[in-house]
């Protein structure tokens, strides 16, 4: 009897070892597969240098850009000589720049890169007519006034608000620039009106 408990006990022993070992080999390739993946999207490190002269400090969180329906560099489109305003635009009262149109990217694309899947798609929406769904990435909360309009007639550059945009590949929220203690700074650094009703409706604003 005890000789087939020594036995028994050892059989278990092994089928432990045998499960301990195979567990660790799991966790290990578990953590080499997922210190190997990358996050889409990610937005890059921030360089507080680049905002020590700026009115407009970095985003501390520094989260990755949404995801786009078409990915967009805008280094790349930059760097070839394009600028801000053919893309984006400052209708009406100025609040919101507008995001570039199908037709807008067509107007190159027909011949650039014609052949590259996301063009391709690129190519459907302006034959379609439907609206690029580019999604924002910068939002104001409700109840916020704010005018593109205004703020470029003032000769603000949009790297002072949306940071080193010439050098993102994907667009994300790199500054503060929503934040109302950033808006009240800037403004008393270029003596600009500083009131409530500068940059809210209240009372008059319904939720």
């Amino acid at each position: 009897m005890t000789k087939i408990t020594g036995r028994l006990a050892v059989a278990i022993g092994v089928q432990i070892l045998a499960a301990v070992f195979l567990f660790g080999a799991g966790l290990r390739a578990a953590g080499q597969k997922q210190a190997q993946a990358k996050p889409a999207q990610a937005a890059p490190k921030i360089n507080a240098s680049e905002y020590r002269n700026s009115p407009v400090p970095p985003n501390p969180a520094n989260p990755p850009g949404p995801v786009q329906p078409i990915p967009y560099s805008h280094k790349l489109h930059l760097a070839l000589g394009l600028q801000c305003n053919l893309c984006h635009q400052n209708p009406g009262n100025g609040a919101l720049m507008t995001l570039p149109t199908a037709q807008t990217c067509m107007s190159c694309h027909k011949a650039i890169a014609a052949d590259k899947p996301p063009i391709q798609k690129l190519a459907e929406y302006a034959k379609s007519g439907r609206p690029i769904p580019w999604v924002r990435v910068y939002v104001l909360l409700k109840g916020v006034n704010f005018s593109h309009k205004t703020h470029i007639a003032a000769n603000v550059q949009c790297v002072t608000c949306h940071g080193d945009v010439p050098q993102f590949q994907v667009m994300h929220e790199a500054t503060s620039i929503t934040a109302m203690s950033v808006c009240l700074k800037c403004h008393m650094m270029n003596k600009a009106p500083t009131t409530c009703k500068t940059c809210h409706s209240w009372p008059d604003y319904k939720y």
